[in-house]
C-alpha cells in the first residue's frame, strides 16, 4: 500500500538515516531501501540523495514530503472516524417508517435514544409500508419500521410488537354505543380506508374480503390523520390502528368498538437489508426498538 511506502520515506526523511528508520518502523534496512524505490518508481522521480554521510531530499522528494504528511494525516483521519463508525455510537441513521409507527410510536424511540445517545443524527421519512420497503430495498434507507411483512427477498424482516386493529366509527354512528358488533352489521356500509400500499389498507382489505363484507362506499384518504377527521365528520368507518386514536378517545371525539370473534391484530417490523453491515448506533437503535416500553 503506496501509504506504506510514503510511511517509509517520510521516517528516512526526518530521522535524515535508512537505518534509524527501520530501527523505527521495525524494518529491515534492505526493506527501507525497497520501499523508497517503489516510491520513486510511483512517482517517476529520484527522491532521495544518499551519501555515506548524510540523506538529503531532492527537489522531488520536498515535493513529494510535504503532500506525504497531508496524505498520512488525512489516511490516519479516516482510519479513525471508521473505527468510530464500527465502535462508537455516532454517525447518521436513515430511519424510514410507516404512518402509524412514524408519526406516534417512533418519536418516543428516537427521543429516549437521542438521550442516550448524543452523537447520532437521524434522517426520518414517513410514508407507507410498499414506500419505506423500497428505500430500504433501494438503500435509500438504512432500516424500516413497518406495518406487516416484506415480499421483498433482500429484506429481512423482525417483528417487534403487537397492533391492535379496532374499528374506528363517529360518534353519531348508530354502532358507537356499542363495545363489540356483530360482523355482520358491517354489511353496507361506507368505509374511511388508507391508499393502496399501506398496512392499514391490505390488513383493511384482507379483513373485508375474508369476511364477506359489501362495502357500500368508499373514501381514500392517504394519512391516518385524514382517515380520523374524516370518520370525526361523520363520512363512514374506518379500520385504524388502536395506537392513533388515544386523544380522539379522551376527548369523546370518535368511538371505536370491537368485531365479535374477530381478533383484529397485526404485526410492526423492524427490517434492513440483508447485505448491508449495520453500524454500532443502528445496532444500539435496534435494541432500543426491540426493548420498547409504551
Amino acid at each position: 500500500m503506496i501509504t506504506e511506502s510514503m510511511k517509509v520515506f517520510t521516517a528516512v526523511v526526518e530521522l535524515r538515516n535508512f537505518s534509524r528508520a527501520a530501527e523505527l518502523l521495525n524494518l529491515s534496512q534492505p526493506s527501507v531501501s525497497v520501499h523508497i524505490k517503489n516510491l520513486e518508481h510511483e512517482m517517476g522521480a529520484k527522491l532521495i540523495q544518499r551519501s555515506p554521510k548524510r540523506v538529503q531530499m531532492t527537489e522531488a522528494g520536498e515535493i513529494l514530503y510535504k503532500h506525504a504528511k497531508q496524505i498520512l494525516f488525512l489516511h490516519q483521519q479516516a482510519k479513525q472516524e471508521i473505527d468510530d463508525l464500527a465502535n462508537q455510537v455516532t454517525g447518521m441513521i436513515r430511519v424510514g417508517a410507516s404512518f402509524t409507527i412514524g408519526e406516534y410510536i417512533l418519536p418516543k424511540i428516537v427521543a429516549e435514544y437521542a438521550v442516550q445517545y448524543p452523537k447520532v443524527d437521524f434522517e426520518i421519512m414517513i410514508s407507507n409500508t410498499e414506500e419505506v420497503l423500497n428505500g430500504v430495498h433501494e438503500s435509500l434507507l438504512d432500516l424500516g419500521l413497518i406495518e406487516g411483512d416484506s415480499s421483498y427477498d433482500d429484506i429481512q424482516t423482525q417483528f417487534f410488537l403487537d397492533d391492535e386493529m379496532v374499528l374506528l366509527l363517529p360518534s353519531s354512528h348508530p354502532l358507537s354505543q356499542k363495545r363489540v358488533i356483530e360482523k355482520e352489521l358491517l354489511q353496507n356500509q361506507i368505509w374511511i380506508m388508507r391508499e393502496q400500499g399501506s398496512g392499514t389498507r391490505t390488513f383493511t382489505d384482507r379483513f373485508i374480503e375474508e369476511s364477506n363484507i359489501t362495502v357500500q362506499r368508499s373514501f381514500i384518504f392517504s394519512s391516518s390523520q385524514g382517515v380520523k377527521e374524516a370518520v370525526m365528520a361523520g363520512l363512514g368507518i374506518s379500520l385504524i390502528s388502536r395506537w392513533t386514536v388515544g386523544r380522539e378517545l379522551e376527548m369523546g371525539e370518535m368511538s371505536i368498538c370491537r368485531v365479535k370473534g374477530c381478533p383484529l391484530n397485526r404485526h410492526l417490523s423492524f427490517v434492513q437489508h440483508k447485505k448491508h453491515a449495520p453500524s454500532k448506533a443502528m445496532e444500539m437503535f435496534r435494541e432500543k426498538v426491540f426493548n420498547l416500553s409504551l
